[in-house]
């Protein structure tokens, strides 16, 4: 794989991961109300899932997950409901930074984060129609896979730290009011991003 096939990749996922969808919408509210560590075991939670999917990509389990067609139509309406579920819960939340959800165990966290970036089953179909198009044929894909994978994780991790980081001074200094009002946005934004993920067609 050559040097530039791998920036043209790097290019392009930064591309990608610069969009704020539902993943970086949880990092920046969690740290906002509940401090940075609370958004960075978010980014922990969603490079965990996404180390899972390189590796079924790497794997070529394409084939087994094209016939699984119902079952992620079912984890998808699942992913929808637990998205909306979210935004509720921000919507019905009192901007108290650092109040009740700091009791939740940390660890919480990193599971939500795991649940929200395999919330849409169509990730995985995406993640693996979006590395192979990088793929030389002369090589062996299983590695070339792994390494244009962690490229991508590498981006994503870089750029979602900084949203948690920066969510997490800010909210620091935010009021009580702001706050609310941040996470009024964000859980509109979420139950937006599951009614929408929820009426997606499925995939002939």
């Amino acid at each position: 794989m050559s040097l530039s096939v791998m920036i043209a990749f790097a290019v392009a996922s930064f591309f990608i991961v610069i969009v704020p969808g539902p993943t970086v919408t949880v990092i920046v509210a969690n740290s906002l109300r509940d401090g940075a560590r609370a958004g960075l075991l978010n980014v922990a939670g969603t490079q965990a899932g996404l180390i899972v999917m390189m590796l079924i990509v790497a794997l070529g389990l394409e084939t087994v997950v094209a016939f699984m067609a119902d079952w992620f139509f079912i984890v998808k309406l699942l992913g929808a409901a637990y998205l909306i579920w979210l935004g509720i819960k921000l919507l019905r939340s009192d901007g108290d930074i650092g109040g009740a959800d700091t009791r939740k165990p940390r660890i919480g966290y990193f599971w939500q984060g795991v649940v929200v970036i395999w919330s849409n089953p169509k990730a995985l179909l995406l993640f693996g129609a979006f590395i192979p198009q990088f793929i030389d044929p002369a090589g062996s894909a299983f590695w070339q896979t792994l390494i244009l994978g962690g490229i991508f994780m590498a981006v994503a991790t870089v750029f979602d730290t900084l949203y948690a980081v920066l969510a997490g001074r800010v909210g620091g200094a935010l009021t009580r009011a702001r706050v609310r009002l941040v996470e009024r946005i964000s859980g509109s934004l979420l139950i937006a991003g599951g009614v929408w993920m929820a009426t997606l067609r499925r995939a002939a």
